[in-house]
């Protein structure tokens, strides 16, 4: 039986990915300039822990998300008890896990920028008198555009089609839980083929699309350095 065409799981998939990636963005910014002028030996510890989502299998981060942000965790009662939000099944859960996901995927294209801005221009920058504060937003961002187009395109993609974490944390809500990817998930299990070709025609088009975005920011850089 054909469900239909269903606007909403794309609607939230995009929402999803949108505040996903200005909250790593936001985050990312100074732990990424931190790990790439730090010569402290916590820096291979740090790399490999968030890196670490790009290795797990989704279902095992998806699991001890789960735990941590149960009503049974220290967490999850605290924001139950105190903010009255819960964290599973919930469009906030799948955003927590949605950013600890996507986090290397924001973290090392903005790290790869900076640590390939010259050193002369951050020595000149702090013999002016600049704060590291100041050299970061005033000389390394300008800096490193197409690093941070690159890390921002690919966080919004790569939220846009997750599919075990969400699952895992979420589940499938009409509304709020229920994005694009899961949406397919569901439309094969119901024998859909005809709907699920099309919601995942427009997944492929819109990989497609951001993939080649990336590769033409990266020759044109190329190009011009």
């Amino acid at each position: 039986m054909t469900q239909g065409f269903d606007a909403v799981p794309f609607l939230l998939s995009f929402r999803l990915a949108a505040v996903t990636t200005v909250v790593l963005f936001i985050v990312s910014l100074p732990l990424a300039w931190f790990l790439s002028q730090t010569r402290s030996g916590l820096k291979p510890f740090v790399e490999a822990l968030v890196s670490m989502p790009i290795v797990l299998p989704p279902t095992v981060l998806g699991f001890y998300l789960l735990v941590f942000l149960s009503g049974r965790s220290p967490l999850g009662m605290f924001f139950q008890e105190h903010l009255h939000v819960d964290l599973v099944f919930t469009f906030e859960g799948i955003l927590i896990a949605s950013c600890v996901y996507s986090f290397p995927f924001m973290l090392q294209p903005l790290q790869s920028g900076m640590e390939q801005v010259p050193v002369k221009l951050l020595e000149a920058s702090y013999t002016l008198g600049k704060s590291k504060f100041q050299t970061l937003f005033r000389v390394v961002v300008p800096s490193i555009k197409p690093s941070m187009l690159t890390g921002l395109i690919i966080t919004f993609a790569h939220t846009v089609g997750e599919f075990g974490v969400v699952l895992m944390v979420g589940g499938s809500i009409q509304g709020e839980t229920r994005v694009a990817s899961i949406a397919i998930y569901e439309l094969v299990e119901l024998m859909d083929y005809r709907t699920a070709h099309v919601y995942s025609f427009i997944l492929i088009a819109f990989s497609f699309i951001v993939l080649m975005s990336v590769y033409i920011l990266n020759h044109r850089k190329r190009a011009s350095g």
